[in-house]
This record gives C-alpha cells, structure tokens and sequence, in this order.
C-alpha cells in the first residue's frame, strides 16, 4: 500500500462515522441503527489496515489544513493511537448490534438521536486516538464531550437531565482545565506536536512544570474519573445500558486514560519526570481511587452502580501505571485499557440483557437470573475472572506487567495497592454471580434469555476476553504494540 493509500486510512476511519450521523439523522427512521454499524465496519477496517504499517514502523502522518502558522488539524498513527482506535472501533461493531436490540426490546425512543450521538462519539475518539498534536487532541475530546451529552440525558427525566448538567459541568470545566494547558504548552515550546519521550524540555522551572501537569491532570482525569474529579460517571448511569456501555469501556473513560498516556509520555516525558515530584501526587490520587472505588463498590447494590464504581478504579489502575514512569508499567496501562475495556462491556451487556428479561436492576433481586439465563451469566463470569486477573483471562497479563513497573520503580505501595484491589474486585463481582445461581422466583423457572441481538454481542465479547488471554496470535499482537509504544516513549525516540 503506497504511503498516500495509508495516510487516508486514519482520515476515513473517523470521518465515515461523522458521515453516519447525516445518514442517521436525516434517512429513513427504520434505518437509524443500519447506517452506525455500516460505518463501524468501515471505521474498523481502515484501522486493521494500518496495523501493518504501524508493526513495521511506517510512518503514517497526514494534514488536513492548518489554522496558522505552527498549528495544524494533523494526524499521525502509532502503537498507542492504534491500541486506542482498534478497541473504540472493534467495540462499536458489536455494540451497534447490542444497541439496536436493546432500542426494540426496551421500547427505546428518539432512536436516530440516539444512534446519531453513538457514531459521532466513536468518530470523535478515533479523532482523539489519531490526533499528532495536542490541538488536535484536544479539539476531538472536546467534541467527544457534546456527542455523549445527548446519550446522558437520552431519557429526558429529572434524572438523566441531573447527570447531564454535572457531565458537562465536570467534562468542559477539564476541557477548559486542558485549553489553558494546550495554550501554554505552545507559548513555552513554540509547538504542539507530540514527542516520544516528552516534548517539554527537562530544564523547564518546576514551578512551571507543576502548573501545566496541574492543568493536563484536571483535563484528562475528568473523563477517567480519577477521584475527586470521578462524581459525574456514577451519575451517568440513568442513560440507556448501551450508553453504559460505550462510557465505560469505549470511547469516553478510555480517551480520558488514553490521553494521561499521551500527556506523561509525550509531553513531558520520563526525563523530565525525573527531577520533579509531580508525576508522584498523580500516582498518590490514582492509588487513593483504586482504594476509596473499590470499598466503595462492595457498598452498591444496584448492579449498573456497582459497575460503574469498578470502572473507576480500574481507569485508575491504567492511570497509575503511567504515573509510575518505567516501561513496563506503561506498557502494563496499554495492555489493561483493552483487556478493561473487553470484560467491562461485557459486563455491561449482561446488565443490559437481565434487566430488558426480568427488569431487575439490584444484586439483592437477582437470584434465579444465573439459571434463567445461562447465557448470560456464563458470560457475566467469563468477563467477571477477566477483570479479577485470573490467569488465561484477558486482565492477567496487563496485570503482571502492572506490577513489574511497580518492582522496576521501586513503589512497593503502589504494587500492594494493586494487589489488594484485585482482592477487591474479587470481593464485589462474585457475589453477584453467587446470588444469581442461587434459587430464586425469577420468572417460571424456564430459560429465557434477552433478544438474540442483546445476547450474541455479549457472549462475542466475553469470548473475546478469554482469547486476549491466552491465544498466542491476539496476544503477541497486542504486546508488541504495548511494547513498541513503551519503548519509544522510554527511549526518547521519534
């Protein structure tokens, strides 16, 4: 493929999305959720063509135009965006087909809305994943952040209406939080473009250093909800299930994660970290989350809470693994963003699936599930064994090299923090399959699983989370990107 053909492959799979949301919005109603998996197909192809490239070290850049001198709307792929695009795209598939069986089953209203948002939030954090520079950047997450709105307020209550106000009240007081830090960025260093290895100088004061790690930390931390900044995503929970869903293990939490990635590794760098106690105060809010979420989410009982409190602490995990400044840690953090992001949808897709069937939201009203609906549940434990770090589950090996960063830092607390945390989430997800399989009077005693377009992505992405475990081709594959992006950010190359 010429150097031409894959400079519009990155270009095609966030613009086909954008695209959608015309077709979406303005086609035949019957076809809202025919046109968001079409362009998720596409979206997802034009990504799996770069991977190639992106393995063999090609580089794939492209400029779409430029503003002024020095800032671009520019694109550039590599290991991490890639990592980040492949699990927004491969994701979106099976959740068009989730969504469009959960609008029919749940009666869903407003569907071209809500279909229109879903491709435009997708599109918006392959933007995001591609993005060279941090105007680019910040531009996509910023439009992530109005796409998802409409999906948080979708059921138009006091509720959702509630949670929306604080979506945006958190999301674009960060997103003001990251323009000032984008704006400064540029004025110290005359451009924007992200560098391996940091592209703010280690002489920089650290009187400067702290301001603008302030400003880029309260910018991403709002959307991979580090604490105190995580109180929107709980409340986030009124939306649909798919809505869930795409908050929680693809496209908002994970550009927020995405974009720490970005921020230690290609704007200030491990050099510069050296020599400034900054990067440690971020460690010290992510180990305090991974705490505070999991005591937290042993306290929930509605089981879409309980999810969503998980979400916080294992964002939390990819945030520390960042914050701990060595390879193996980072490549620990690019490992643990996929393998979160497969056994949380998946676990999310079961909430969805026993709530359209029994209409039952609380672990406590859930006994009886696991034998009415088989399907589920054996999905629900996949996902739930993946996310704890069992062995041959896809969570294991993000896990391990989470905590080999931890050794190579030195930072034995972090190493128990994760440890424990792991314990934690043990502790609040195999209740709920317990309860689930006891007896119960959960309908008549016959099987009776959700729609066949709710069940099918679910037992996909729990298949998937077993696979990212232990089949050599997905796992070799996935760690040479881990390790490639790790190693450029820890070698300063370009």
């Amino acid at each position: 493929m010429s150097a031409q053909d894959l400079a519009r492959l990155p270009v095609i799979a966030f613009t086909v999305p954008l695209v959608a949301v015309l077709f979406t919005l303005f086609g035949p109603r019957r076809l809202a959720g025919v046109w968001g998996g079409i362009a998720a197909v596409v979206s997802a192809a034009a990504c799996a063509a770069l991977l190639p490239a992106v393995r063999d070290g090609t580089p794939v850049e492209v400029t779409l135009f430029t503003l002024v001198p020095g800032l671009d709307l520019a694109f550039r792929v590599d290991a991490l965006g890639l990592t980040f695009a492949l699990l927004a795209a491969g994701l979106w598939i099976v959740t068009s087909v989730y969504a469009a069986g959960y609008a029919t089953a749940d009666k869903l209203k407003h569907r071209p809305r809500f279909f229109a948002a879903f491709a435009a939030s997708i599109g918006a954090a392959i933007g995001v994943a591609f993005a060279a520079d941090l105007l680019t950047f910040f531009l996509f997450y910023e439009l992530l952040t109005l796409a998802t709105y409409p999906l948080v307020v979708h059921k138009e209550t006091e509720r959702a209406f509630a949670a929306g106000r604080r979506y945006l009240l958190f999301a674009l007081g960060g997103g003001l939080a990251l323009l000032t830090a984008v704006a400064w960025t540029w004025q110290l260093t005359g451009t924007l473009e992200f560098r391996a290895g940091g592209l703010l100088p280690a002489s920089t004061s650290p009187a400067v250093l702290a301001g603008l790690l302030a400003l880029f930390a309260a910018g991403v931390a709002v959307k991979s909800a580090v604490m105190p900044l995580h109180a929107w995503l709980p409340g986030a929970m009124v939306a649909p299930t798919p809505v869930s869903a795409l908050l929680h293990a693809v496209a908002v939490v994970k550009a927020g994660v995405f974009g720490t990635m970005r921020v230690v590794g290609f704007v200030f760098g491990p050099e510069t970290f050296e020599s400034f106690f900054g990067i440690e105060v971020l460690a010290i809010l992510a180990m305090s989350t991974i705490l505070a979420g999991s005591v937290i989410a042993l306290k929930q009982d509605n089981l879409k809470r309980r999810l969503a409190y998980s979400t916080i602490v294992h964002l939390s995990y990819i945030v520390l693994g960042a914050a701990l400044v060595s390879a193996p840690a980072f490549t620990g953090s690019m490992l643990h963003m996929v393998n979160h992001g497969l056994a949380k949808i998946t676990l999310f897709f079961c909430a969805g699936a026993i709530y359209v069937t029994t209409h039952r939201e609380n672990i406590s009203d859930l006994a009886g599930v696991g034998r009415r609906m088989p399907w589920t549940l054996g999905a629900f434990t996949v996902a739930s064994l993946a996310l704890i770090g069992i062995p041959g589950f896809a969570g294991f090996t993000g896990k391990l090299f989470l905590a080999r960063g931890a050794i190579a830092a030195g930072d034995f607390v972090a190493l128990g923090v994760m440890l424990g945390a792991s314990v934690f989430t043990a502790a609040y997800l195999l209740p709920v399959i317990r309860i689930a399989y006891l007896p119960g009077t959960t309908g008549d005693g016959t099987r009776k699983e959700a729609p066949a377009a709710m069940v099918v992505p679910l037992v996909i992405t729990a298949a998937l989370a077993a696979l990212f475990g232990f089949l050599p081709l997905i796992v070799d594959v996935q760690f040479e990107l881990a390790q490639s992006a790790a190693a450029r950010v820890f070698e300063g190359a370009r």
